[in-house]
């Protein structure tokens, strides 16, 4: 885990198999911005496969969101072929044999704090970066 997401208090985790309702098992917050990290959870120590982010800071300090926030962005966005991720991770998972996804997603923009949440994006995939030469490998490029 990266100690630069601690500060952020709303956040959450869930997993998610290839069989399993990705709509069901989606557990982030509807109305919130931020990031979220994608773990492959069948290696022993969880190997993470992207991070995204939602959310854009306009030029008065305010926050242009999608509608559906978090939740929106990790269910119906799209990755693999331009399709919404309910369908192409199932997909992604069983091409690679991955039996279980674990998510982590935090709000960076709300009440209590106010960062960019494609900063924090850019922030853990540098870390991600200098710690391994390359980036998370279902993120395509930055």
């Amino acid at each position: 885990m990266y100690k630069e997401l601690t500060k952020f208090k709303t956040n959450n985790h869930f997993s998610f198999a290839a069989e399993d309702n990705l709509e069901k098992a989606c557990n982030a917050s509807q109305n919130g911005s931020g990031i979220f990290l994608v773990y492959n959870a069948d290696t022993e120590e969880k190997e993470l496969i992207m991070v995204g982010s939602t959310g854009t800071v306009q030029n008065d300090g305010t926050l242009k969101s999608k509608s559906g926030g978090l939740y929106d962005k990790i269910v119906n966005g799209q990755q693999f072929a331009k399709t919404g991720r309910k369908y192409s991770w199932p997909a992604q998972m069983k091409l690679e044999k991955i039996d279980r996804l674990a998510v982590y997603w935090y709000e960076t923009f709300n009440d209590k704090n106010k960062f960019m949440p494609t900063y924090i994006e850019a922030l853990i995939l540098q870390k991600f970066l200098d710690e391994t030469g390359k980036l998370p490998k279902w993120n395509v490029a930055f």
